[in-house]
């Protein structure tokens, strides 16, 4: 197990995201939810992370339904504020936003430190807890101003009363997230979709400040939102359809692993793992069946010559930490 900065909360290495039981894309039902979530238990995943923004509220509701039960002290859950859901009457669907659930809310922006207090009452509401361990600023990329002198103060204030564990900031853009490590006493930042077999953009300036400051950083959309899980047609990158160009290195990085006896899956989440500043990385899955493939290809080696082919040809920079021999 990993604790996150200084706070003592664990994580262990691979963990569950849950925006897919939130409906994102495509529906899922409460039971096949609930498989989900009892399947990365089994698996020996305990850390859970959900958000609002999620199917507006369905992950946060699900995901505390499916936890009911469970031995509280044996796992950490993470939600997020920034985001309050009004309730509204327009009818149609979210997926506009990502989700294939019926718009009953609207999303309102809100860093505030009203807005911080009253999205965590909310976010335990939904998922029946009376606590979570770990709360993040979510995409405060326009509100900066906000979320630096309201929303982070706010959760300091409920760290240091011990209403959470640990508190930072989650986003899919490096920039800000490097300030707020430098400048502030978060203990983790969850860093989407911005290191990975793809994308290694976090590398130039937030996972080495991160290592400098003792900062843990979670990484989420290994698989680039769907393209690193399975590069073919209909295949998505960063919730939109996949760039040509991406899409043709993605299978360029798959036909090597092929070539070495490994699997496109297992490279994409064992290469973030390998960074020392990485606390743990965020597997997304909507089903009992993806996340078993996630911790079998977790867990299965990757030979180093995969990785040192992909730096030859030039598929990764010289520069990444890549998994040692003997976790390799």
């Amino acid at each position: 197990m990993n604790s996150l900065g200084g706070s003592g909360v664990p994580v262990g290495a691979l963990s569950f995201g849950a925006a897919g039981i939130g409906n994102l894309y495509t529906e899922v039902t409460d039971e096949q939810a609930y498989e989900a979530v009892g399947a990365a238990w089994t698996s020996g995943i305990r850390y859970f992370d959900t958000a609002p923004h999620y199917g507006l509220g369905l992950s946060e509701r699900r995901l505390g339904a499916a936890l009911r039960g469970l031995p509280r002290a044996e796992y950490t859950v993470s939600t997020k504020v920034g985001r309050l859901l009004e309730a509204v009457e327009t009818g149609g669907d979210d997926l506009a936003d990502g989700f294939a659930v019926p718009v009953t809310h609207r999303r309102v922006w809100d860093f505030s430190a009203d807005g911080v207090r009253r999205g965590l009452e909310a976010s335990l509401e939904r998922l029946g807890l009376d606590r979570v361990d770990v709360v993040y600023l979510h995409d405060p990329d326009d509100h900066a101003g906000q979320a630096f002198r309201e929303g982070l103060p706010a959760l300091a204030e409920l760290r240091s009363q011990g209403v959470v564990r640990a508190i930072g900031v989650g986003m899919n853009r490096t920039r800000m997230l490097t300030r707020f490590v430098r400048e502030t006493d978060v203990d983790v930042v969850l860093c989407a979709g911005r290191y990975t077999l793809l994308d290694q953009s976090a590398l130039a300036e937030l996972l080495p400040a991160a290592q400098e400051r003792g900062t843990s950083v979670v990484i989420g959309g290994a698989f680039n939102s769907g393209l690193l899980a399975g590069p073919g047609p209909g295949a998505t990158y960063d919730y939109a359809a996949a760039p040509a160009e991406l899409l043709d290195r993605a299978l360029r990085i798959e036909g090597i692993a092929g070539r070495h006896g490994t699997t496109l899956r297992a490279a994409a989440l064992a290469f973030p793992a390998a960074h020392p500043a990485v606390a743990t990385v965020l597997a997304g899955a909507r089903s009992a069946a993806e996340v078993r493939d996630c911790a079998e290809q977790f867990a299965t080696p990757v030979p180093p010559d995969f990785w040192r082919e992909l730096c030859a040809e030039g598929l990764l920079p010289a520069s990444a930490p890549l998994p040692a021999p003997e976790q390799a």
